[in-house]
């Protein structure tokens, strides 16, 4: 760990320069209470750098929690010792035709328990407008980062590890809050804060108490939209192996705002692209589609306020992945280790593995922030293609 300054506390190496300024910007701002910590995988976002935390003191910040509310991670030990190589592909094939990806969604709207309690969401200005797509995108993948993939674990156990979020919802949520925060902080004089896209809502707002309960609903839609998509997976696994047992079940998110006690006092921490690490929880670290995976336990340390990476974090930005990695090389990466994917378009490389950091790197950083339970190996990848932005591209 580094003090950046007096206020900054970096376990991130080689941070890019764009990162470290929206750190700084951070670091003065007037709800800030306490540190702003920076996550190994620590790279620019909006306003926050992804794999940054920090508490805000009777303040919560739209942008300090990012666009995909409640995006995280759910991984399934299986009662499986191997897998062979063609029941791999034949999962992988099956998970592409039967669960939407990118910008795809279910042509029917869907049951989940997510929509049992309609009050909650006509208790809301945007999820109640969403509602109708919200129906339709529940249990689907999405793009950009996120994945499926089956793994084997050095516990000896096949896993399968799903990374997604809240969809079209949080983003609309998310927008629109903002918007608000940045109305309001104008009104309050608060300008640098809206220059620096860290417009936040004062607790006890009634804007401040409308995101909240969106944002709530939003993590909790996450939380499902995860679930829906492993029921889908363990359909298939016990398609093609009928034998198979689910022994664990983790579902955790890393892009929230939590009331937690921190410094002596009830803070609303920001955790945006960072996971908990509280004492014995167990957390969840994905690499990129041709490295390891991990799950951890958290160690409590107070210094990054419980939190950790959560991944390896983008190296290279994506029109920079696109334009300058080679598709051939970055190919051979992933065949090499017998990893089934399709990767097979220069338009896709955006998500090739050297367009992220050594996430072995990564962990080394934090070995005072959480410690590994289980290192998982990546034997099929399933992941989706942004159509809309890469139309030449084909799976």
């Amino acid at each position: 760990m580094e003090k950046l300054k007096e206020n900054i506390l970096s376990w991130c190496s080689n941070m890019e320069p764009a990162a470290r300024m929206q750190a700084e910007n951070l670091s003065l701002h007037p709800c800030l209470y306490g540190n702003v910590c920076l996550m190994p995988d620590a790279h620019s976002g909006y306003g926050m750098p992804i794999g940054g935390v920090a508490a805000l003191d009777n303040a919560i910040s739209p942008n300090m929690v990012g666009v995909d509310i409640g995006c995280g991670m759910l991984a399934v030990q299986t009662s499986l010792e191997q897998m062979p190589r063609e029941k791999v592909r034949a999962a992988v094939d099956k998970i592409y035709a039967r669960i939407p990806l990118g910008f795809e969604h279910h042509q029917e709207s869907m049951e989940n328990p997510i929509f049992s309690d309609l009050k909650r969401w006509e208790d809301t200005e945007i999820c109640k407008r969403e509602l109708i797509s919200a129906r339709k995108q529940i249990g689907t993948l999405g793009g950009g980062n996120h994945f499926i993939e089956i793994q084997y674990g050095s516990d000896g156990h096949i896993w399968f590890m799903i990374h997604s979020g809240s969809r079209n919802l949080g983003k609309k949520v998310a927008e629109y809050y903002n918007k608000q925060a940045v109305k309001l902080c104008l009104m309050f004089k608060q300008e640098k804060t809206v220059k620096d896209d860290l417009a936040f809502l004062p607790i006890g707002t009634k804007e401040a108490a409308a995101y909240i309960k969106e944002m709530k609903l939003c993590l909790d839609f996450a939380y499902e939209n995860r679930k829906a998509m492993a029921k889908k997976i363990k359909e298939i696994f016990l398609e093609e192996l009928p034998q198979t047992q689910f022994l664990k079940e983790i579902n955790i998110h890393h892009n929230y705002a939590a009331i937690e006690e921190h410094y002596g006092r009830k803070l609303w921490v920001h955790r945006k692209g960072a996971t908990l690490a509280k004492k014995d929880t167990i957390g969840i670290i994905p690499g990129s589609q041709g490295s390891s995976s991990y799950i951890v336990q958290g160690l409590g340390n107070e210094l990054s306020l419980q939190s950790c990476s959560h991944g390896a974090g983008r190296r290279m930005s994506r029109a920079k992945a696109i334009k300058e990695l080679d598709l051939a090389g970055q190919q051979k990466i992933l065949d090499d280790q017998g990893i089934i994917h399709r990767l097979n378009e220069q338009a896709l490389l955006d998500e090739a593995p050297d367009a992220y950091k050594n996430i072995d790197e990564v962990m080394a950083a934090q070995q005072d922030l959480v410690s590994i339970l289980v290192k998982l190996q990546p034997l099929g990848v399933v992941k989706a293609l942004n159509e809309k932005k890469y139309p030449q591209a084909k799976l």
